[in-house]
């Protein structure tokens, strides 16, 4: 309809919605200084007439016409108009109450503690390896954000904390609620020593919480060893798991530098596996000797996943690794669930090392296992030749054990 038709003001619906374009911009007064302005191409919008402080006229714009997002209907436009009125600021100016609005807003959602928690992983991330980066946002997504979130951290008292922090204990996940409250300490140690809070309220909270006694991986005693060696190589299942299960119990690797190694990182002409930084637990870059038998294994895994760049490629994303369970799970199945662990068999090497009159110092290195202060001296070659010699008798060894053909000496240094 042509806007000389309309009969009464404020305007209807069916009349904001029918209004024509016209070759220049025109302004329809709704009421109370509410206008609505219809441009040549047929958008519409919103605008408020309001006087300035210091007395001039001026136009605030409060949004298009519709009922999308960002949208005003006729309704709602009016009402945004009369809160504006109702909270104008002192001084009379509508837009000083806007500004203000806007800037509390953002006050506000820059003081929860989601935002919080993400400023604190943006800072943290760059030094983890992408298994930490991606467990520590998944643990604050899946159990903090939802009951803390959206609130201001300054208001979240250490009551709350503690209740919130037991009812996870209470699910079983003693372990997770230890790592859960570490992390969300270290969020507000951020706060305080950025000057936007004067307190931790996760401060003490562990004197009052469940721990997890402190013990070494689940592992197998000694005696148990080789039926765990013989389970391990008749594994019935994927050949790709099962080679990755053996090269564990020869290597003490960690569980995520064998699952997430790629095959650009192995010589196997030279026998050596070189870590990357990024992959390795302290950033230092770590090479591994191989000995024979993990060769010969390595060799056997190439015919099946040397198509990919990764070693365990994962089966709906051959970019990504396996699963990070898909080596517990094997062992689960083969009924050592609870008894022995990925990070176990790098107990068993040491153990087994040490008593058979290995330098401590070599198994050490093998283990990447480096004291705080020698940083700077550390180096990935460290011991080489001798642990080329100490994990070529560690692969015997097991292999004596396996076939049931050992006699318990120890060895000579």
């Amino acid at each position: 309809m042509k806007r000389s038709d309309i009969k009464r003001r404020p305007l209807a619906d069916t009349v904001l919605a029918s209004l024509d374009p016209e070759t220049k911009e025109y302004r329809e007064l709704d009421g109370d200084g509410l206008y609505f302005r219809v441009k040549p191409d047929g958008s519409k919008s919103w605008q408020l007439r309001y006087k300035k402080a210091d007395g001039k006229w001026s136009w605030l714009g409060l949004g298009g016409y519709g009922t999308g997002d960002h949208q005003l209907t006729g309704e709602q436009a009016r009402r945004k108009v009369r809160e504006l009125r109702d909270s104008t600021a002192k001084d009379g100016s509508i837009m000083a109450t806007k500004r203000a609005r806007k800037a509390a807003e953002l006050e506000a959602a820059n003081n929860t503690f989601e935002h919080l928690a993400r400023e604190w992983y943006a800072t943290k991330c760059k030094t983890w390896t992408e298994g930490t980066a991606v467990r520590t946002i998944g643990a604050l997504e899946k159990h903090v954000f939802p009951e803390f979130g959206k609130r201001p951290y300054t208001g979240i008292l250490p009551m709350e904390w503690m209740e919130f922090l037991r009812s996870m204990e209470q699910t079983g996940i003693v372990e997770q609620t230890s790592r859960v409250r570490g992390m969300c300490r270290e969020i507000y140690d951020l706060a305080r020593v950025t000057g936007r809070a004067t307190h931790n309220p996760l401060e003490g909270l562990h004197k009052f919480l469940l721990t997890k006694p402190v013990e070494n991986f689940a592992h197998v005693s000694l005696e148990e060893l080789p039926a765990l060696l013989r389970a391990i190589r008749s594994y019935p299942h994927a050949p790709d798991v099962r080679i990755g299960l053996q090269l564990q119990t020869m290597l003490a690797c960690r569980p995520s530098e064998l699952r997430e190694a790629s095959w650009e990182e192995f010589d196997l002409d030279a026998g050596l596996w070189l870590i990357p930084a990024e992959r390795m637990k302290r950033r230092r870059e770590h090479l591994v000797p191989l000995p024979n038998q993990a060769l010969e294994l390595l060799r056997e895994l190439h015919n099946i996943t040397g198509s990919f760049p990764l070693l365990f490629p994962g089966r709906g994303d051959t970019t990504k690794p396996r699963s990070n369970t898909v080596f517990l799970m094997a062992l689960r199945r083969l009924g050592y669930e609870g008894r022995q662990t990925g990070h176990g068999f790098r107990h068993l090497a040491s153990t087994i090392l040490n008593e058979n009159g290995f330098d401590s110092q070599h198994v050490e290195a093998q283990l990447s296992h480096v004291k705080e202060g020698v940083r700077g001296v550390y180096d990935k070659s460290t011991y080489l030749d001798q642990r080329k010699v100490m994990m070529q008798w560690y692969a015997d060894h097991l292999d004596k054990l396996a076939t049931g053909n050992v006699v318990q000496l120890k060895r000579k240094a």
